[in-house]
């Protein structure tokens, strides 16, 4: 199989303009990003996808490889759907642009499920930790997942799922976390096809796959992301290198 990583970067963020170009100890928060994932050694190749010249020209001026969106896109999988089209690759690694300390196991736990899938059954795998909080259970900005008993997703929700009607049964509750393997024909379908009322309902784009009949693999992982998505967050970042 060939697999690559993909980086969707875009320049404007509401609530940090600008993020990806901050500096981080001397590099660019996103040239830190590309090139944590370059050295996982886990990929055949990385590209960051962007709609912004100037993240294009930090990126290609650093010697690494870009592409540029050519539409605009409402959602993360629909911009590496675009970039990737085109490309001979099995699989599609979409690793966040604002995440620079990039966790190899979880990266290399969410790829092997590809290799025992001989039928071809998984179409995507992301990864879930186990939350227990529960301020963190009630928050609807932590998406949870339920799963089978082989840790394919039932569903996502902002919602607390499953209620806990009757307590003390062994409910466990997993919280979503945005970074998924796509097999490639997967990402061109989700393409193709119209968003519906659950993912509208939600604004989760994941909803989708499974609307259409997609199977999500998840894959638990104990590691909680550093991602940047304030000042606040950068000068955090900055103490841990």
């Amino acid at each position: 199989m060939k697999i690559i990583a993909v980086i969707p970067a875009r320049y404007a963020s509401t609530r940090f303009p600008a993020k990806l170009m901050q500096d981080l100890g001397g590099k660019t928060i996103i040239l830190r990003t590309y090139q944590a994932a370059i050295n996982t050694h886990l990929f055949d190749d990385v590209f960051v996808v962007t709609d912004s010249d100037i993240i294009y020209n930090e990126i290609t001026s650093n010697g690494g490889k870009t592409i540029m969106s050519v539409k605009e896109h409402e959602s993360g999988s629909d911009r590496i759907a675009e970039a990737v089209a085109n490309l001979d690759v099995d699989i599609v690694v979409n690793v966040q642009g604002d995440e620079p300390f990039i966790d190899k196991d979880s990266l290399q736990k969410l790829i092997s499920v590809y290799h025992s899938d001989v039928n071809k059954n998984i179409d995507l795998a992301s990864l879930m930790r186990e939350i227990n909080d529960e301020s963190e259970i009630q928050n609807p900005n932590n998406v949870k997942v339920v799963v089978d008993q082989t840790n394919f997703a039932l569903y996502f929700s902002r919602s607390v799922i499953p209620y806990p009607r009757e307590k003390n049964v062994g409910v466990r509750y997993f919280q979503h976390i945005g970074i998924y393997a796509f097999r490639k024909q997967a990402l061109l379908d989700f393409y193709a096809l119209p968003m519906q009322s659950l993912e509208a309902s939600e604004k989760l784009e994941q909803l989708r796959y499974l609307e259409f009949g997609k199977r999500i693999k998840m894959v638990e992982t104990t590691h909680v992301g550093i991602g940047i998505d304030t000042p606040e967050d950068l000068e955090k970042a900055r103490l841990l290198l």
